[in-house]
């Protein structure tokens, strides 16, 4: 399982940047079938242009030995690699009866739903085994020192709002109101921090 390449964007990729492979969509709609030997392709679409296609084929029709056989190719000119990817499948029996198919991702050993291949990736894993977080959460990250600095404010009875600033609460010492605002002066230069990455990332 290789590294990451020069597809990666702003730190480590993320889940919903990857193209992804979801076994219960298949089945759902009948691109794998209990039962059945099947042969397709799936493809992933952007902005309504397809940027990746897979062959595969949903061999479920040998007990114990059901499996996914995916086919693609990755790289380009000298660099250009034919990949086959064998992804073993395995179900559990709920409690309400019928069964819930699984794919064991072929780095970690785990069963999943889904598994993906991130830009710059080179075979389809686990979300667990290529590391990878959802984009609201970099959102969410991105928040964090904002969050921060608001809950300062509100804690000295400040109002809230980044460039808003602090003042000593009534009956406050000195020394601790300085504390806070050692505190405050570090928040707000994390702010403008993320406030120019965001620019950055924005005028590209």
């Amino acid at each position: 399982m290789g590294g990451f390449g020069s597809g990666r964007y702003g730190g480590r990729p993320t889940a919903d940047a990857s193209f992804r492979i979801d076994l219960a969509w298949m089945l759902r709609t009948g691109q794998a079938k209990d039962g059945a030997w099947l042969n397709s392709s799936l493809s992933w679409n952007r902005g309504g242009e397809e940027v990746g296609s897979i062959g595969y084929q949903a061999i479920m029709h040998e007990p114990g030995k059901e499996r996914l056989e995916l086919s693609y190719s990755r790289g380009s000119g000298e660099d250009r690699e034919q990949v086959r990817q064998t992804v073993r499948l395995c179900h559990t029996v709920p409690h309400y009866g019928g069964k819930r198919w699984w794919m064991i991702c072929p780095y970690r050993g785990i069963r999943v739903g889904k598994l993906y291949l991130p830009p710059g990736g080179d075979r389809f894993a686990s979300r667990q085994a290529w590391r990878l977080g959802y984009q609201c959460q970099r959102d969410a990250a991105r928040d964090c020192p904002f969050e921060r600095l608001f809950r300062l404010q509100k804690k000295l009875g400040c109002g809230q709002g980044w460039e808003a600033g602090i003042h000593r609460p009534t009956g406050m010492w000195q020394r601790t109101f300085e504390r806070h605002l050692e505190r405050y002066w570090e928040l707000d230069a994390d702010c403008a921090a993320e406030m120019m990455a965001l620019i950055g990332r924005l005028s590209r």
